[in-house]
């Protein structure tokens, strides 16, 4: 049996405090305490920003990338050893932002990869300006009179675009975001799952009572049916996207890496890739 602290690589983490990246980090330990994942089977992967450092604080396998493209890199990493759990994190500029379309791919490719967006509402690392996910009216730094863009809805956006597992979380309630991500991981194929992580720097609109006020649990919900597309779809419009728990999951479509081989097939990387001069040639000639 694994313990949370077998996951914790001593080295203390520079977020402010009170920032709900703290949180998530201690969920991604628990969930890979209560899964029993051995530290050298699992890899997070990264971008950039406040959300970017997480992977290093973990005692896993963990890869730093560049902003907006920890997606790409998760994937590779899991086509390449099917054999590892990818956990790929990022902000809502990382996913949102610069790495939108790589999000969209990510969710039409039904890729084995658990996305976990930390999602602040706004840029912390570069000191407070907005994000794709800031409400209209949103005052920073770089709009002292309020954002004028209308902001990106990623449930909504995620189910559009045909997501197999969409979850939400929120920083305060940590039960709740273990058990979603539990899920999420334990899917076959991609799950997202949005956080909301409260900057208690630059953000002082969406705030933990904020959310506290303004969310609704849909494990709280009986009426409700995760495996409902169209209940997903109204119920996020109903609630604005403020609401946590799994708002839906597809078990009946493939991932991608069952399209591409079997199961019981050998990963990538513990194949002999090696080609023969002979076979080498053959191929050659096909082109000539």
């Amino acid at each position: 049996m694994t313990n949370i602290k077998d996951y914790d690589n001593n080295i203390t983490p520079n977020w402010c405090p009170g920032c709900g990246h703290f949180s998530i980090q201690r969920a991604l330990q628990v969930v890979a305490s209560r899964l029993e994942i051995p530290n050298e089977k699992m890899m997070v992967v990264s971008g950039i920003g406040c959300s970017g450092r997480i992977s290093g604080y973990m005692n896993t396998y963990s890869f730093h990338g560049i902003h907006g493209r920890s997606l790409p890199i998760a994937q590779g990493i899991k086509a390449s050893n099917k054999d590892l759990t990818v956990i790929a994190a990022g902000g809502d500029g990382d996913g949102f932002a610069i790495g939108l379309s790589h999000t969209l791919h990510a969710i039409r490719r039904n890729m084995n990869v658990t996305y976990i967006v930390l999602n602040n509402q706004i840029y912390g690392l570069t000191k407070g300006h907005t994000s794709p996910l800031s409400e209209v009216g949103f005052q920073t730094k770089s709009t002292p009179t309020g954002s004028l863009e209308n902001p990106i809805r990623p449930g909504i956006v995620a189910l559009s675009n045909g997501i197999t597992f969409l979850g939400q979380g929120f920083s305060a309630y940590q039960e709740q975001l273990i058990d979603t991500i539990v899920k999420a991981v334990q899917h076959d194929g991609f799950s997202l799952v949005n956080v909301f992580s409260p900057c208690v720097t630059y953000n002082k609109i969406n705030t933990y009572q904020w959310f506290r006020e303004h969310l609704v649990k849909l494990d709280e919900d009986e009426g409700y049916n995760p495996q409902d597309y169209q209940m997903a779809m109204n119920k996020l419009i109903e609630t604005d996207g403020l609401c946590t728990g799994i708002i839906y999951q597809n078990e009946g479509t493939p991932s991608l890496l069952e399209q591409l081989q079997p199961k019981d097939a050998s990963a990538l990387s513990k194949m002999d890739l090696q080609l023969s001069k002979d076979h080498f040639n053959s191929i050659i000639n096909q082109y000539r």
